[in-house]
């Protein structure tokens, strides 16, 4: 959870955006100092102005010179000035999956299914993506009730809106451009079908992965807010103006799949979803997020704000074969999808790309099959092997250079590809393996996700077949609707819970074994840790009834912004919502953001003499008997973890108790270490895992 603080300069013409905090009331009045400063502005400027916030918080994207920035950035009531960020996307049978995945004890009522059936047709989940394809049969309203009283949003207005039409599903749609919010995409179908799409029977990639295709919560209402153009990209300012709608549309839950490279992330101040979602979260909203693809690497999750629910992706039990069949009729077993119209014998000469070298070319620019790297007069004809160590040249490249060097096909060596089955259409195209030849707060099927697609997409449809109505797609994109569509459902059961107990539901009843109750392992075959998989593997029927949940409180919040280095002025300009009397604590330093009530514990910059006390505080949640839960701990060898106390009594729903831990160690750390604290009555684990790394140590997940 910890980010660089950085923040680019405002050192360039263009959109900029300007954060002024919450707004002058719920009803959505502008500030007066809002006011003042646009009406300013837009006297010198008069078409300046891009989005104007005024209903769930305050300020304006608009286009400034850079002189004009920095001195906005002084003026009374202004929180932030940044530039309008450029944001990317993160780019079925994963809900049996999680359903066999993990086991929990549940009642007899509800039953395991009913999760998956049950319909809470009250709850709103919010898609911020690419928009929807209406017309696909994941969104038919069969069976569902009238839209709930408390939707206040839109359908679709502009131009040509009669082409696109809501239902009882998809309540309402807008979009923050000229068009409709109809898909081009298909990434936002996708999305959205997979966090609530209705069942639909017989789906398949043209009779892959056929079964039935299913939302997380068939019956939670969709609201569509389409922020992306059909490049992929999208602008921070225009996901601002769709929090801004959103929370006062009415959404329950806000799912969205993008963000920004972990190599570009900014301070908390200047991330427009960070700032959204903690306006969104004191709005009672739950926010999910994906954490980004460009991991695994130490520091890459991205929307890691604490009001955030931040997930990962993992594998389901499903793969897609594409074998290299030797001459020896020895058989390799590759991965990857594609149409490719040759014959399944051995037949075809292969060769390895490092020995059609051009003459002054870097052997490993050959390998990895960079352009006019290889001679064409040894490609022509055969089936050439690619290293995939290249980064900066994906697979796409390769494919095509071998192609025009008249190449009849590629091999690719990746060992982390070949567990992403990739649609390589109908080039032959397979990934083997080179042994062949955190935060996140919670991880989720992302891999070979199967899900409603646009109905037109005819660029990637195979010669002599009709576009596909359902696709397979990978990436955290993938993962964050599965959580979107549970925590929907807990809404839909629980009311009244809070973002942060959702959340925490979600996270405590994590698995940590996957369906062959073996450990979960990364894509390097190694085992995973919370860096990873955050909590663990995602139950659907485990936060139905997790028994104790931490609540993270609006004090929690504002206290990590103070030892974020932000001042307590800054703060209350932030918050409409604010604790009376409230000032930053005298000692706030980022090392003391393990002091916030979240359900795991990350402890960085560990002081190995002086150890770590954290104090940790659970609610009761599972009615009114008298219940003790007894703690257990999972630590690592050198590292002495003791809780007290050892057991915690409830006697009524809504009892609160807290316990306090301490670490410390025998001998300096040398890496990072992982372990969990677990209370259980009997009935109910509530399952918090633990992070410590050293002093001068890398990141930790929260």
């Amino acid at each position: 959870m910890f980010l660089e603080p950085g923040g680019a300069a405002a050192d360039e013409d263009g959109v900029y955006i300007v954060y002024m905090g919450a707004p002058a009331s719920s009803k959505g009045s502008l500030r007066d100092d809002h006011t003042q400063l646009l009406d300013s502005l837009l006297k010198r400027k008069k078409d300046a102005l891009v989005h104007n916030y005024k209903k769930s918080f305050s300020g304006f994207a608009v286009l400034l010179s850079a002189e004009e920035a920095n001195s906005i950035a002084e003026s009374p009531g202004v929180v932030s000035v940044f530039p309008d960020p450029v944001l990317e996307l993160h780019t079925t049978r994963s809900w049996d999956f999680l359903k066999y995945g993990t086991s929990v004890m549940m009642e007899s009522n509800p039953s395991s299914d009913s999760n998956l059936t049950d319909h809470g047709s009250d709850v709103i989940i919010g898609i911020m993506d690419s928009g929807i394809w209406p017309e696909s049969e994941s969104f038919n309203d069969k069976e569902m009730g009238e839209i709930p009283k408390k939707w206040g949003g839109i359908c679709a207005k502009g131009r040509d809106s009669s082409t696109f039409n809501c239902n009882r599903k998809i309540i309402g749609a807008r979009s923050y451009g000229e068009s409709l919010p109809r898909d081009v995409i298909g990434h936002g179908t996708h999305v959205a079908s997979t966090a609530a799409g209705a069942e639909v029977h017989g789906a398949s990639y043209y009779g892959l992965a056929s079964g039935t295709a299913r939302g997380g919560a068939p019956g939670s209402r969709l609201a569509i807010y389409d922020v992306f153009s059909s490049q992929n990209r999208g602008r921070g300012s225009t996901v601002l103006a769709a929090f801004d709608d959103a929370i006062a549309d009415g959404v329950d839950v806000l799912s969205l799949s993008f963000g920004s490279s972990s190599i570009l992330q900014q301070e908390f101040i200047k991330d427009p979803i960070a700032i959204g979602a903690f306006h969104a979260v004191q709005n009672n909203i739950t926010v999910v997020c994906s954490a980004g693809n460009d991991g695994p690497n130490p520091g890459s999750v991205v929307n890691s704000a604490p009001w955030i629910l931040t997930v990962a992706a993992s594998t389901i039990d499903r793969g897609f074969e594409s074998n290299v069949v030797l001459g020896n009729y020895e058989v390799i077993k590759g991965e990857g999808i594609n149409f490719a119209n040759i014959q399944a014998s051995p037949v075809y000469p292969i060769m390895y790309a490092k020995s059609a070298r051009k003459s002054g070319v870097a052997e490993n620019a050959t390998r990895n099959c960079r352009p006019d790297s290889m001679e064409q007069e040894l490609i022509k004809g055969k089936i050439v092997v690619c290293d995939n160590e290249d980064s900066l040249f994906p697979y796409i490249n390769k494919q095509n250079e071998v192609k025009k060097l008249g190449g009849i096909g590629v091999i690719l060596i990746d060992d982390e590809l070949r567990e992403v089955e990739f649609n390589f259409g109908a080039f032959p195209t397979s990934v083997i393996s080179s042994k062949d030849g955190a935060k996140p707060d919670i991880a989720a099927p992302g891999v070979n996700i199967l899900a409603a697609w646009i109905g037109n997409d005819t660029a990637e449809t195979p010669e002599g077949k009709e576009p596909p109505l359902y696709n397979l797609l990978s990436g955290t994109s993938m993962s964050s609707p599965h959580v979107s569509g549970i925590a929907a459902t807990v809404k839909s059961r629980n009311p009244e819970w809070s973002p942060s107990a959702i959340r925490s539901a979600i996270m405590t009843t994590a698995a940590q074994i996957n369906n062959n109750k073996a450990p979960i392992m990364t894509e390097k075959s190694t085992a995973a840790t919370p860096y990873d998989f955050g909590a663990g593997e995602v139950s659907t029927t485990g936060p139905l009834q997790p028994g104790l949940v931490y609540e993270t409180t609006t004090i929690d919040y504002l206290n990590f912004l103070c030892y974020h280095g932000y001042n307590t002025s800054t703060i209350k300009i932030m918050a409409y919502t604010i604790p009376h009397g409230f000032t930053c604590p005298k000692e706030s330093s980022i090392d003391l953001i393990s002091n916030i009530n979240y359900p795991s514990i990350s402890i960085p910059y560990f002081d190995e003499k002086a150890g770590r006390k954290v104090i940790r505080t659970l609610t009761n949640v599972a009615g009114d008997a008298k219940t003790v839960y007894n703690v257990s701990v999972d630590a690592p060898t050198g590292l002495y973890v003791q809780v007290v106390p050892d057991n915690l009594e409830f006697t009524k729903f809504g009892d609160k108790s807290s316990y306090q831990v301490s670490f410390s160690i025998g001998n300096p750390l040398k890496k990072d270490v992982f372990g969990s604290i677990t209370w259980s009555n009997g009935k109910y684990k509530v399952r918090s895992p633990f992070a410590i790394s050293s002093k001068n140590g890398g990141l930790a997940f929260e």
